[in-house]
């Protein structure tokens, strides 16, 4: 009992609202129909349990719906990691690079960005996530991605089972006047017959989640296409659009300086495995960084600063 109170804290407790938002509600309602509905599907009407071939397919959609649960809430509930308040660098000197965060009371850490929804300096911010209602940054990186993977995988296999029940079932009992067209679906055929044959209600439920499934594979996959295409290159979606106003200031004001970004290790797979690793837990700290050869650890926040100010100069030039 005594260890069941040491890990449920009043603090997780209070996480637990995370889940009373539109996000999590939509996305947790994808999950369930999709998943539901394919058990449903294989057990009644396409792939009875009683075969092997039908006892793996639904131990890998429980298996496709404990990992894709497993990876969102992880997201959801471990969180980004934020920078501690009232931090400040151990060498005084460096603050001169860094901007001071009047809300948190703190320097901003290098790659560490203020949200304004979650009121705090997010550690490697990414981005903020309805979905999880939460924000992607440092130490959930690996499991939001993870679950941008799953989920689409998931969707993929509930899909397929959707549209082989719907075929199967319908198959004898529709005419679209194909006579010279001949089919083979004496494999298909469950003997016996279902206990419960698969009706109207079950159709439109069946092609509901089919929908789901697949919108779910088309939304979700691009969004792991470009977490992926960021994550090679050891950057964030912030730093993204960050590197590109600093080329684009370069060319403007035909600057002779090339701007390197200076957490991209040169490797892909070095910079994969920043982010992800065996244990789970990304490497360091979030605070600092390795960086590559030539490069400064303030690199990027001297940028955001310069850019910062021409953004602050050009308006007041603007408006006089």
């Amino acid at each position: 009992m005594g260890a069941l109170c040491s890990v449920i804290k009043f603090e997780n407790l209070q996480e637990l609202k995370r889940l009373c938002h539109w996000g999590p509600i939509i996305a947790l309602g994808v999950i369930a129909i999709c998943s539901t509905m394919a058990m449903i599907d294989s057990v009644l009407w396409y792939w009875p349990l009683h075969t092997t071939g039908g006892s793996v397919n639904f131990i890998m959609l429980i298996n496709w719906t404990v990992m894709i649960l497993y990876n969102y809430f992880n997201a959801m509930f471990i969180g980004p990691g934020f920078v501690p308040l009232g931090w400040k660098p151990e060498n005084s000197q460096d603050s001169m690079y860094l901007q001071y965060c009047k809300v948190c009371q703190a320097y901003k850490a290098p790659r560490s960005h203020h949200c304004r929804k979650c009121n705090r300096c997010v550690l490697k911010m990414d981005h903020h996530c309805p979905w999880i209602n939460n924000c992607c940054g440092f130490q959930n990186h690996a499991s939001f991605t993870l679950f941008l993977l799953l989920a689409p995988l998931g969707c993929i296999h509930a899909a397929f089972i959707f549209v082989m029940t719907m075929y199967t079932q319908l198959y004898n009992r529709l005419s679209f006047g194909w006579n010279t067209v001949k089919i083979d679906m004496s494999a298909a055929r469950r003997d016996p017959l279902p206990l419960i044959p698969f009706g109207l209600a079950a159709f439109a439920a069946t092609l509901f989640a089919l929908g789901l499934a697949l919108g779910t594979t088309i939304a979700v996959g691009m969004l792991f296409f470009i977490q992926m295409k960021i994550i090679l290159r050891n950057k964030t979606s912030i730093e993204s659009w960050i590197e590109e106003k600093a080329k684009d200031r370069i060319q403007y004001y035909q600057l002779d300086e090339v701007f390197v970004f200076p957490y991209d290790m040169g490797s892909r797979w070095k910079n994969f495995k920043q982010v992800f690793t065996w244990s789970g837990v990304p490497e360091g700290d979030g605070l600092a960084w390795p960086i590559r050869e030539g490069c400064h650890q303030y690199d990027l926040t001297v940028s955001i600063s310069v850019q910062s100010f021409l953004s602050v100069s050009f308006s007041s030039s603007s408006s006089s």
